[in-house]
């Protein structure tokens, strides 16, 4: 870690959630110094260690992210987990899961419980379809989520499926947004002398606010945006190229300026007047003959090219990266945007670093994911004072 405790130092945040969203919030809270108690089931624990690529064993988004937590075993399912979880809430600020609706309450250990023994606790709780509604008992992934926000409809080409991500971008957004709303009832606690509260986040919530302009448009015009590969129906010129020597680049002039520009950079300034490109309307309505105009220029020209022409003019573009090219990046590398880390069995894991960067008080990764129930003396003997005998019986029963 930095010289700084963190921003968030004093922070307590059990993390009971499994798999991407609702950790990913106690990761960003672990970033700027919450304390966050990882509590798993014993055994297996979160299943993020076995998802996706391994090497040596080693689940490498695991390692990612419950950096900075600490991971303790507990089979709340059974009655002595249950008080141990309740014992342990009694001590925090933040808690955060994503069983289904109604799970935990059934176990004892739901928010009105865990609100009877702390009163400020705040509560996130991240699901498929919310606390609310005729669908809060189903199963959801992410993967429904990007179905049902309208994403998928609105992506890939006219003529081809309805496009899914290819990484969590529904549960990313909605951990960004569940970040948010910790801190706001954590503000409204501390600041206006308020209690804890619940936060209800369904995983398509998120991802379904940025798409609020085709449901606007749908609203008030009745009209049902399509897919459009990769223009977007309101502004041009928006598209991918390819370089004479076989790069992509991406570029946008949503901006009358930077079109403006664009138009300089593939050496066509007299068309900045011409009727068809005059405006952002004019050029919507006529996307086919600017991107053969911009194309056709992109294409006789190799990358290095491209990219020095359009600094020169001051028009944005950017290739479009493989991961071999993030790694290489200068401006990446300048920006420390990746971080080498040590690890105990890899030697070292380079991940993304913090998000967002402050001044004052910067995030830090002090540890990757630790090895399951690694800090279970560290917690339940110095935190809860029970004795190692009692934690030896503990884990002979299966409680922990």
């Amino acid at each position: 870690m930095s010289e700084s405790r963190g921003a968030l130092d004093g922070l307590t945040v059990l993390d009971l959630a499994t798999l991407a969203a609702g950790p990913w919030v106690a990761t960003f809270l672990a970033e700027f110094g919450a304390d966050v108690i990882k509590v798993e089931q014993p055994g297996g624990g979160d299943g993020m260690r076995r998802f996706g690529p391994q090497k040596d064993g080693v689940g490498l988004m695991w390692r990612s992210t419950s950096r900075n937590k600490r991971c303790v075993t507990l089979n709340f399912r059974v009655p002595e987990g249950q008080d141990l979880l309740r014992r342990l809430a009694a001590r925090a600020d933040v808690v955060i899961e994503n069983f289904r609706p109604g799970t935990l309450a059934g176990w004892g250990i739901g928010y009105e419980h865990l609100r009877a023994v702390n009163r400020g606790l705040v509560m996130l709780h991240v699901t498929g379809f919310g606390q609310t509604g005729p669908y809060a008992p189903r199963p959801g992934f992410g993967t429904l989520a990007e179905a049902m926000s309208g994403f998928a409809h609105v992506t890939g080409p006219p003529d081809a499926p309805p496009t899914l991500p290819p990484l969590a971008l529904a549960d990313g957004i909605a951990a960004a947004f569940g970040t948010y709303a910790v801190m706001i009832a954590l503000y409204h606690r501390d600041r206006h002398g308020g209690e804890g509260q619940e936060i209800d986040l369904a995983l398509y919530d998120g991802l379904m606010r940025f798409m609020e302009p085709m449901l606007l448009e749908y609203d008030q015009l009745g009209t049902v945006r399509g897919r459009t590969g990769n223009r977007i129906a309101d502004s041009a010129p928006r598209n991918t190229y390819r370089t004479a020597d076989g790069h992509w680049v991406a570029l946008s002039g949503s901006a009358q300026s930077i079109a403006e520009r664009i138009l300089e950079a593939v050496e066509r300034p007299e068309l900045i007047h011409d009727p068809r490109f005059a405006d952002n309307a004019a050029r919507v309505r006529h996307m086919d003959e600017l991107d053969e105009v911009i194309g056709g220029w992109i294409g006789r020209h190799a990358l290095a090219e491209v990219v020095r022409r359009f600094e020169e003019c001051e028009a944005a573009l950017g290739p479009v990266y493989d991961a071999s090219q993030i790694f290489a990046d200068p401006h990446i590398r300048a920006r420390e945007s990746l971080v080498a880390v040590p690890d105990p069995v890899l030697g070292a894991l380079t991940l993304c670093n913090v998000v967002p960067r402050l001044s004052a008080t910067p995030g830090a990764i002090a540890w990757l994911g630790p090895a399951l129930g690694v800090h279970n003396e560290e917690i339940y003997c110095g935190r809860l004072g029970l004795s190692r005998e009692d934690l030896a019986a503990l884990g002979q029963t299966g409680v922990i």
